[in-house]
């Protein structure tokens, strides 16, 4: 192994048979001046990779390996950050379009979620895009029409246009429109037994729940509400059972569920009819998320309850909404731009022939306002 400061070994193409021709020749129309300013004079010419090469000490084929993400077992890690850090510090952009006709690879992923208008798959597409930068990639976000499926392939060729597919919270079954890609598909919080995926990225999630029934437990609940999305998802599967597990261990522990569209009025409505409905008032109510337990807690508020004296409610994700309400949910954190972070690694290592992590995320119980000791009653 080498640190690249005297290039590659010898049998190259260029004349020190390091290739650096060859990424000189990619990196060409760097060297050209801008367009002029505003004084009519030429702008200066954009730095190339000949000109980090130089500041830092190392050939132009070692600044190839390094920009290109091709370095590891090549360059030392250090070499590798001196790099990038001169990269950075000369405003170094490299011709893309010239890196990517010569690797045939557009650098390009996409990312499907369910819904833009949820801020966990904002976050996931935070975490994502952040990955994606520092190895030279972009992301485009692609929402499914119908939540969790079926989702359109939204290029006439997803081949010619993207290097792969991560998607958040979907079944594979959701995206058989890019099946045929031949693309290599990533899966978040999504069934791990599917073999449709090169690479799934999960979370604990039933963990969480059994976080939240434990907590519940301890406070006296017996009497529970799961209030759940009117979704067929794995993940709310997982709860569903996590859940249901946890309760079964308590003699005298039952939970009744009902189940409705993830928006805020539709889950008061549903909480509405289950807190009124016949037999004894449930003392805890149970949400697969933060906007269903939102929409709890105006229903409690309607019926003359209070949270958490009458009535405990929990969350799921630790959305920003989780701390707008009052009182504040007690929910379960979900390490969202980690899931993005994670995702975008996956598919960069099925891309490079490497295995990606396998292991699921942790997450963790935040205990707030809105849940209390169960009453007697």
């Amino acid at each position: 192994m080498t640190d690249g400061h005297r290039g590659l070994a010898p049998g190259g193409s260029g004349p020190r048979g390091d290739g650096t021709d060859r990424a000189a020749g990619a990196d060409r129309a760097d060297v050209f001046a801008g367009p002029a300013d505003d004084s009519g004079f030429p702008a200066p010419p954009r730095p190339t990779s000949r000109d980090v090469a130089r500041a830092a000490g190392v050939s132009q084929a070692t600044v190839s390996l390094v920009l290109g993400d091709k370095w590891r077992g090549r360059v030392s890690p250090r070499t590798a950050d001196l790099v990038r850090d001169t990269a950075r510090s000369l405003g170094y952009r490299p011709n893309l379009a010239a890196r990517n006709l010569r690797l045939g690879r557009t650098r390009t992923a996409l990312l499907v979620v369910p819904a833009l208008t949820n801020e966990f798959f904002a976050r996931v597409y935070t975490g994502a895009a952040a990955v994606a930068e520092q190895h030279g990639f972009g992301v485009v976000i692609y929402p499914s029409p119908d939540g969790t499926g079926p989702a359109k392939d939204p290029f006439a060729s997803a081949r010619a246009a993207l290097d792969g597919v991560i998607a958040s919270s979907m079944a594979t079954t959701a995206l058989s429109a890019l099946h045929g890609s031949g693309l290599p598909l990533v899966m978040l919080d999504s069934d791990p037994s599917d073999a449709d995926a090169a690479a799934h990225v999960n979370l604990a999630i039933g963990d969480g729940f059994r976080q939240i029934a434990e907590h519940l437990l301890a406070l006296g609940h017996r009497r529970f509400l799961h209030l759940a999305p009117a979704v067929d998802s794995w993940t709310f599967d997982v709860r569903a059972r996590a859940l249901a597990s946890a309760l079964s261990a308590v003699p005298g522990a039952t939970a009744r569920t009902v189940r409705a569209p993830f928006s805020v009025d539709a889950a008061r409505e549903a909480a509405h009819r289950a807190l009124t409905a016949p037999g004894p008032r449930p003392t805890a109510v149970v949400c697969d998320g933060d906007i269903l337990a939102a929409g709890a807690c105006k229903a409690a508020r309607r019926l003359g309850l209070r949270v958490p004296e009458d009535l405990s409610i929990t969350g799921f994700d630790d959305l920003a909404l989780a701390t707008a309400v009052e009182p504040e949910l007690t929910t379960v954190k979900l390490p969202a731009e980690q899931v993005g972070e994670r995702g975008m690694h996956a598919l960069l290592a099925v891309l490079g022939g490497r295995a990606p992590a396998q292991d699921d995320l942790p997450v963790r119980l935040v205990v707030r306002e809105s849940t209390g000791p169960a009453p007697a009653i």
